[in-house]
């Protein structure tokens, strides 16, 4: 029997209604409809509990890092009569009527955005109409730059996001590079950590307009202080893209960006645990003093960012989404929410331990953070072969470039993420034995290669013979876990 790691209040915060536990949203939904949510709700589940994806999702260890379980009141929200209207525009100033309730969930959300994070509204706003975070990323963007104008982010083999600017010397990759100059800064190949020193001197001769500080396969802490001080000489506004690390952020169980950004982008499901979309944080107030007048220079970010989400990149914003949202921003800014974000970080700690006690080596040696980078050069895998395996028996992670990579297809990485099977209650023992499922695959890697015919030993043909059923190891590890992972609740 599973042991529950969490407390019975984060349980009962993931499994209620939205009618139970945000019954100010549910308020504003029901006004706005005519039929009853609790009877929505129960169709609503009834159907999703006989789709086949539940059972997988059920039966299975899930370790993809952007990955997360919403709770019960997120779905409701989103599986919800919100996402009948059409809104073009900004509370207060629709292109439509009949906005009134929309209008009341947008300006809750708001609000809970900005007090999930500790900000003060005087110095900050938020946009939560992005439907995702590339498109947010590109928005901000587009608001602060003019076409190829200037940006810097985190390459990424070495931990950082297409939407950072990603193109190889062959091809464009990102649509932000064609958009924009980019120049990639890396990680120190020796240690795994961003090389600031080199990052400074790139960006002096480079004098970008933006400079982005973020990550999507990158365990360390990011040094925003230093970030602040390199933006700060070379006159670039400084973009925070938290994506992956919001909830740990909201929780306060790492460092904040805000103290030091310009700029704050986040998806909102990852670790936030909402419904997929992203919000655009944006100082107001004073930038800096004019040394010459000693007038204030104010910040312009509010109007330009607004008008590049609407109507400069979307229309109708989903609404639905936005109510979802609101419920889940509620729930990052209560206690269960600050136990389950320490969870997190004591699950990934847990993973760094034992493969480090399985011999496994470890990009950057570790993390600070919700997940960990296994480094397979040392074992002659690629994280294509072992990510192949882990799915046959029941264990989702991905494949990931590390910094020294050559291909993308076949990286030497694989990306091992705490944050959803911590929501479904596992604690650190349970991690140990994750990372133990994940050293037998990576065993059983080698061995099922090291049987493959000269004449057929690439990907597709080991991805044929892990799928083949043939194979009794993979059978006996996919009903075991399968088991196991059956014993943790799923809040569907």
């Amino acid at each position: 029997m599973a042991t529950y790691a969490l407390s019975p209040a984060h349980r009962d915060q993931m499994e209620v209604s939205l009618v139970d536990s945000d019954p100010e949203i549910a308020q504003i939904m029901v006004r706005s409809a005519s039929y009853s949510l609790r009877v929505l709700v129960q169709w609503y589940l009834t159907v999703r509990l006989q789709e086949k994806e539940i059972q997988r999702q059920r039966e299975s260890i899930v370790l993809i890092a952007s990955e997360n379980f919403t709770s019960h009141a997120v779905f409701d929200a989103l599986g919800s009569p919100m996402c009948n209207k059409y809104s073009e525009g900004y509370p207060g100033a629709r292109y439509y009527g009949g906005n009134q309730h929309i209008d009341a969930v947008e300006l809750t959300c708001q609000a809970r955005a900005l007090k999930a994070f500790n900000l003060d509204p005087a110095k900050w706003g938020v946009n939560v109409q992005c439907l995702s975070g590339s498109p947010a990323n590109l928005q901000v963007y587009q608001a602060l730059m003019r076409p190829h104008d200037r940006l810097m982010g985190l390459d990424l083999p070495h931990g950082g996001h297409l939407s950072h600017g990603y193109q190889t010397p062959a091809k464009k990759i990102s649509a932000v590079s064609t958009y924009f100059e980019t120049l990639p800064y890396r990680v120190n190949l020796e240690t795994g950590i961003i090389d600031y020193d080199t990052l400074e001197a790139n960006a002096e001769l480079y004098r970008p307009k933006c400079l982005v500080a973020g990550t999507s396969a990158y365990c360390r802490l990011i040094d925003y202080a230093r970030m602040r001080k390199i933006a700060d000489k070379v006159g670039a506004y400084l973009i925070v893209d938290m994506a992956h690390i919001s909830g740990l952020i909201a929780a306060g169980v790492i460092p904040s960006p805000f103290e030091y950004a310009d700029v704050v982008t986040t998806t909102t499901h990852k670790s936030l645990r909402g419904p997929r979309g992203a919000m655009i944080f944006f100082r107001k107030g004073v930038r800096s003093t004019d040394p010459k007048t000693g007038k204030d220079i104010l910040y312009d970010l509010e109007n330009p960012i607004n008008f590049s989400v609407f109507p400069g990149h979307q229309g109708g914003p989903h609404n639905h989404t936005i109510t979802a949202l609101a419920v889940a921003l509620k729930q990052a800014a209560s206690p269960e929410f600050k136990q389950y974000q320490e969870q997190v970080i004591k699950n990934a700690k847990a993973l760094e331990n034992e493969f480090k006690a399985l011999g496994h080596k470890l990009v950057s040696d570790g993390t600070d953070s919700h997940m960990v980078l296994v480094d397979l050069r040392q074992k002659s895998l690629d994280g294509a072969r072992v990510e192949a395996v882990l799915e046959q028996i029941n264990i989702a992670c991905n494949k990931n470039s590390i910094p020294g990579d050559k291909s993308a297809l076949t990286p030497c990485g694989i990306r091992i993420g705490a944050p959803a099977m911590t929501t479904r209650g596992m604690g650190e023992e349970d991690f140990k034995r994750i990372a133990r499922y994940i050293d037998q695959s990576i065993n059983l890697c080698k061995k099922v290669q090291g049987e493959l015919p000269k004449e057929a030993n690439k990907l597709k043909d080991f991805k044929a013979k892990v799928a083949s059923e043939s194979v009794p190891e993979i059978l006996a590890l996919r009903q075991e876990v399968a088991q196991w992972a059956s014993t943790f609740p799923l809040p569907v």
